[in-house]
Formats: structure tokens, C-alpha cells, sequence
């Protein structure tokens, strides 16, 4: 009765000539514009500022979390990958400012003749080391000589020559596989070019040596931005975990350290390229990837062992075909003209001893140990420890190979990967700082907890600051060793937690985050995602599947204990 006297009210104090507005007409009006008619939503991804407690404190900078009734995914310009460039530049900024003090010159005349001031062991003290401005000299590259062309010989402190411990003098040539040593010469004759233009026009007068670091800069920034850009592709709906590849603590001190992100950037590309059902591209991008440092080799373990538990084995094939055809098209040339000075860095390589940084040396810290070969000679190769670090190794990839095959849910691409080069860097004699940049992408798309990662990352990229001090020696108020190993040890035992945690979602994939409580199977996968398991009948029993049968139309035991997808 209320409603019909409302109606009747209403009807009467309406102007006779009043339009009647429908509820359509009436939602319009209240918009500044007509709204779209495309009203389609990225409702699926993921949202930091809403799921994640970093994300969200984060987020109050900018206005706080994304509204509830947003349209995700339709902004033009700032979209989550630009706006991971821009965090990327920052980090990367900071990570050349690191740098800056290492790259002051001293001396006069024309700019080749000037060269960084490292007197009293600045790079150290103000923490700004960097391979490449000593590479620079060393490798004869400011004289303009092609890398694996040109040797000389090994000198001791005082400059007098060095002898091997057979008697012949130690010749050394350049140390980098043949992409690092390529682009490193590349670089060198863009500086010497930029010399040669100052001395024709009114430039500023900069050193050679500081031209050849900001030309190789420039390229190791376009690689860590393709390796963002890889890793947010490869991330699917968590494409804001690529935030913590271009925020990464360890770039301040370790992108500029070497040339390790063209091999981060190739080898991410190739994983890309694999999600993307291309397994020839795959390959050919590992490979140079293996040109330009070995590690993205290791790639290819997970490959071939998911394929075996898939039956995916052709394009696995592909891929390592056309893996070793890359690498060996890039080698052939350098390969067939300077033999001896291609092999150096394999020989390098089998007569390192345990380097500081490695798991041997913080065990002889602490408790005093000679290590596994004692009283070697110059040059002289550590027969033991090479092979207590391939055992080791080999060791290491079979344990990650059992997980991949009889995990009752087939393992993500990228767990195996990082569960493979973290085994590598743990077990290997070297691991140099700037080898923990391997590691970032991989950890970020195989254990997405932000709150961890940065704990570890921090953890990383604080080790260098022990490490420089421990270089300066206590004579002059730097560290004890044992600070800078103590250091090591900590990150050790974080890379293995990861390890353990990576571990742990593979037997628990409903804590994946990445599979979403099972709506997503592997964003990286690709021949492998949403792929059956298809072991070959000759795979014993006990390398098969949990809750897979053993043979056509036999129950396995396990199966009731299979995790469903």
C-alpha cells in the first residue's frame, strides 16, 4: 500500500512532458564519459598490493591497493613491464654509482694515456671492484689486440715472470668463453673510437679504460632488461614477481662486477623460448648462452628429464641439437684459428684451486684444514678436488633427477632449473660473486615468496662488503677472514633453504603458488604443461611416477597417494 501511494505521489509532481529514464540511462549519467562497451578484465592475475604484505605496504606510496571493481590490465602506459623497467634502471643506476669511484682517472695527456685511479686498494676500500677495468689492461685489450690471439706471460708482485710447475713459462691468453671475449673486444673498439673522435672534435676528454666499462655497462643493462622482461613473461599471471628480478639487491654490487648477465639474459630467453613451444630457438639461445658462460648448459638437464617422464623426447632433442650446433657455429672460427687460445678458459678452469668464496675454503677456515691437494705447484691442477667437485656434482643431479621422475606431480620447469645451478654453485671450487645473478631469475619463477627472496638476496648482495674488507687486509683495518667466510656460510645455508623449500612444494604442489591450488599447471613448461606422464616402459619401477603404473593396465600401490593436479 506504501508503494502504490508512493507511485501515485510521484506520478504527480512528474512534469507531464518529463522523459522516463531507465536505469541504463540513469548509470551513464553519473559517468564523466560513456562507458566502454569492451569491459574485459585480467581478473586472473595476480595482485601484490592485495595478496602479498610487501606488495600491499608498498602500494600506500602510490594511493594503496588496487580497487576491487578495477579493470586490471588495461592501463596503456604505465603497464606492470614498464613500470619493472623503471625499478630495473634504478637498481641499475645504484649498481654503476657502486662502481663510479673505481672509475676516477689519474694522469695526463691524451685520454688514452690516462687510467683509473686504484692507488692504495681504492677499489676495495670503497667497495667499487670491478673485473673489467683490470681485464682492460691485462688481456691486452688496450693495445687493441684480438682476445685469443694475443698471450703474455704471467707475472708474480714484483713483475718477474712466473714459471708452471713443469718448468715452461706460464702463458696466459684470454680467459672468457669466445661471445664474453667477443664483446669485450667490441667494446674496446668503441672506446678506442670515441678516443679517436675526442682528439678530432671538442668532446670531453674521458680515459679509454672508463669508455670500454660504460660501453660494456651499456650492453649488460640491455641484458638484465631482457632478462626482466624474459622472467615476466615466463611468470604468467605472477607477472609482478619480475619485480624482484629488477629490484634486486644483488645488481647494486654485482651487474658491473663481470659479464655474467649476457649469459643470464640468453639463458632466460632460451627458457622463454621453450615456454613458447619453440624448442629449436630454445636451443639456439642456450647455446649462445653456453658461449658466453658455461652455466646455462645446466639448463638442459630439467629439459631432458621431464621429456623422459612426458615421452616429450623430440623436442628435448631439438632443443640439445640445436644447443650444441649454436655454441659450436660461434666456437668454429675462433676454434680453427687460435686453438690455444680458445682452450684457456677450459684450462683455466681444471687448475683453479678452491677459490675464497667456495664451501672448501670456509671449511679450511674454521677448522684448519689443508684442503684436498697440498704443495701444488704454480699452475699445477688439483686432481683431488676436481674430482671430489664432479662426484659431488653428478651426485647432486642424480638426487634432482630421482625428484623430477617419481614426484607424483611432474616438478615446473623452473624448480629443476634452479634446484640444478644451485647444486652447481654450491658443490663447484669457484663460485665468484657475480655468479649469484644466475640464480636470481630462477629463484623468482620457482619459489615466488617475495619476503624470502629479498632475505636471501639481501643476504647475497651484503656478502660483498666482507669480502672487499677481508681483500684489504687487516694491516690495514679491514676483516678477519673468518668474518668474510662466516658470511659465506650464512648465504650457503640461505641458497640451501631455498633449496629445501623448492624441495618441498615439488612433493606439495597445492603450496605452489604458481599452480594457483592446482588452476595452473607450469607457465614455463611448455610441451611439458598439462602434459600426462608417459614414462617409456623400460624405466624401472622405482624411477617412475608415484601412483603411475608400472606397466599398461597394472595398478601401482602408490596411487592412492598421488596429489591430484
Amino acid at each position: 500500500a506504501c508503494a502504490d501511494q508512493l507511485r501515485v505521489v510521484v506520478h504527480r509532481e512528474r512534469p507531464a512532458a518529463a522523459p522516463v529514464i531507465d536505469a541504463e540511462q540513469s548509470r551513464a549519467t553519473v559517468s564523466p564519459a560513456p562507458l566502454s562497451a569492451d569491459l574485459r578484465s585480467a581478473t586472473d592475475r595476480d595482485l601484490p598490493s592485495r595478496t602479498d604484505p610487501i606488495g600491499a605496504g608498498l602500494s600506500e606510496l602510490v594511493g594503496g591497493p588496487v580497487g576491487r571493481h578495477a579493470l586490471i590490465g588495461r592501463t596503456r602506459l604505465l603497464t606492470p613491464l614498464r613500470v619493472m623497467f623503471i625499478i630495473a634502471l634504478v637498481f641499475l643506476a645504484l649498481g654503476w654509482s657502486t662502481k663510479a669511484p673505481c672509475l676516477q682517472t689519474t694522469g695526463t695527456g691524451p685520454p688514452d694515456k690516462r687510467v683509473a685511479n686504484w692507488q692504495n686498494q681504492r677499489a676495495y676500500y670503497e667497495l667499487c671492484y670491478s673485473d673489467t677495468v683490470p681485464l682492460y689492461g691485462a688481456e691486452l685489450l688496450s693495445q687493441g689486440r684480438f682476445p685469443y690471439k694475443s698471450s703474455w706471460l704471467e707475472t708474480d708482485s714484483t713483475g718477474r715472470p712466473q714459471v708452471r710447475y713443469d718448468g715452461r713459462p706460464a702463458v696466459r691468453y684470454m680467459e672468457y668463453p669466445v661471445l664474453t671475449g667477443v664483446y669485450q673486444y667490441v667494446a674496446m673498439a668503441l672506446a678506442k673510437t670515441y678516443t679517436a673522435v675526442s682528439k678530432m672534435f671538442s668532446l670531453p676528454v674521458i680515459a679509454e679504460v672508463v669508455m670500454f666499462f660504460n660501453f660494456s655497462a651499456v650492453g649488460l643493462v640491455l641484458a638484465w632488461l631482457a632478462t626482466v622482461w624474459g622472467t615476466a613473461m615466463l611468470a604468467g599471471r605472477r607477472v609482478w614477481d619480475a619485480a624482484l628480478v629488477a629490484a634486486s639487491p644483488i645488481l647494486i654490487f654485482q651487474v658491473f662486477t663481470n659479464f655474467d648477465a649476457l649469459a643470464t639474459g640468453l639463458a632466460v630467453g632460451g627458457l622463454l623460448a621453450w615456454a613458447r613451444r619453440k624448442p629449436t630457438l630454445a636451443g639456439v639461445l642456450i647455446g649462445l648462452g653456453v658461449a658466453a658462460k658455461l652455466y646455462p648448459l645446466l639448463l638442459l638437464l630439467p629439459l631432458v628429464v621431464l621429456a623422459l617422464r612426458t615421452d616429450r623426447a623430440a623436442d628435448a632433442a631439438r632443443t640439445v641439437v640445436a644447443t650444441v650446433g649454436a655454441w659450436f657455429l660461434v666456437n668454429l672460427p675462433v676454434m680453427m684459428l687460435f686453438p690455444r687460445g680458445w682452450s684457456e678458459f677450459f684450462r683455466l678452469n681444471s687448475r683453479r684451486g678452491d677459490d675464497m668464496d667456495s664451501i672448501y675454503n670456509v671449511v679450511k677456515s674454521f677448522t684448519g684444514w689443508q684442503g684436498f691437494d697440498q704443495n701444488l705447484g704454480f699452475w699445477q691442477p688439483p686432481a683431488v678436488l676436481n674430482i671430489v667437485v664432479g662426484v659431488l656434482f653428478l651426485s647432486c643431479c642424480a638426487a634432482i633427477a630421482y625428484i623430477a621422475l617419481t614426484a607424483p606431480q611432474r616438478p615446473r620447469v623452473a624448480q629443476l632449473a634452479f634446484l640444478v645451478v644451485a647444486a652447481f654453485l654450491l658443490v663447484n671450487k669457484v663460485w665468484s660473486p657475480q655468479f649469484s645473478l644466475w640464480l636470481v631469475p630462477l629463484a623468482v619463477l620457482a619459489l615466488p615468496h617475495r619476503r624470502i627472496l629479498l632475505a636471501w638476496m639481501t643476504i647475497d648482495a651484503l656478502v660483498w662488503v666482507p669480502r672487499m674488507y677481508y681483500l684489504y687486509g687487516e694491516q690495514n683495518k679491514g676483516l678477519p677472514e673468518q668474518w668474510f667466510t662466516a658470511t659465506i656460510l650464512l648465504r650457503d645455508i640461505a641458497v640451501i633453504v631455498l633449496m629445501a623449500l623448492v624441495v618441498r612444494q615439488i612433493y606439495r604442489p597445492e603450496r605452489d603458488l604458481v599452480r594457483w591450488h592446482g588452476r595452473v599447471d607450469d607457465p614455463s613448461g611448455g610441451v611439458f604443461d598439462g602434459a600426462p606422464d608417459a614414462p617409456p616402459k623400460w624405466l624401472p619401477r622405482w624411477l617412475r611416477p608415484r601412483g603411475a603404473a608400472v606397466e599398461e593396465g597394472v595398478p601401482d600401490a602408490s596411487r592412492d597417494s598421488a596429489v591430484p593436479a
